[in-house]
């Protein structure tokens, strides 16, 4: 399958929309971040000094999914009409799962700004906490569904 974000010459340019559909489309994306287990407890006590680790992370990443158009250079200006950020403390890591939802009706899906919620978030928790963990380990990021459009559903196994 040839990639769309390059013409004929090999060069970058952004994708013409125009001619497709508006339709519902809604991505789903995940990461996660591992830390020590002494950052684990500051964060899942609320002790951390910079304040509501989790809230703060969660705001970022709302905002991350609407300025996605800002930070990848050939995505869409996109009307997002949802963003969802979940940030679950998992024990067994230690450490964040992230789990990111954007909706839109639109010509162009998804993914970019759930990929960018989900990696804003993460990158905020390391942020809120790195003066007490510069180890944590921030990965897992990917699509985890992708639905509306030309192309239909994908749901990462």
């Amino acid at each position: 399958m040839p990639l769309t974000h390059f013409d004929a010459q090999g060069q970058a340019h952004m994708v013409d929309v125009s001619d497709k559909a508006v339709t519902d489309r809604v991505a789903v994306a995940a990461a996660h971040i591992k830390m020590a287990q002494e950052t684990f407890d500051l964060i899942s006590e609320g002790r951390a000094k910079k304040g509501d680790v989790l809230g703060v992370a969660r705001l970022a990443g709302i905002m991350g999914a609407k300025k996605t158009p800002d930070l990848i250079p050939l995505c869409h200006p996109l009307p997002v009409t949802k963003v969802a950020v979940e940030l679950t403390l998992d024990p067994d890591l230690p450490g964040v799962q992230i789990e990111a939802t954007v909706k839109t009706s639109g010509q162009t899906g998804v993914e970019m700004e759930a990929l960018t919620a989900a990696s804003t978030a993460a990158l905020t928790v390391y942020d809120m906490t790195k003066a007490v963990d510069k180890a944590m380990e921030i990965g897992g990021i990917r699509v985890l569904l992708k639905d509306g459009g030309k192309s239909g559903r994908y749901e990462a196994k």
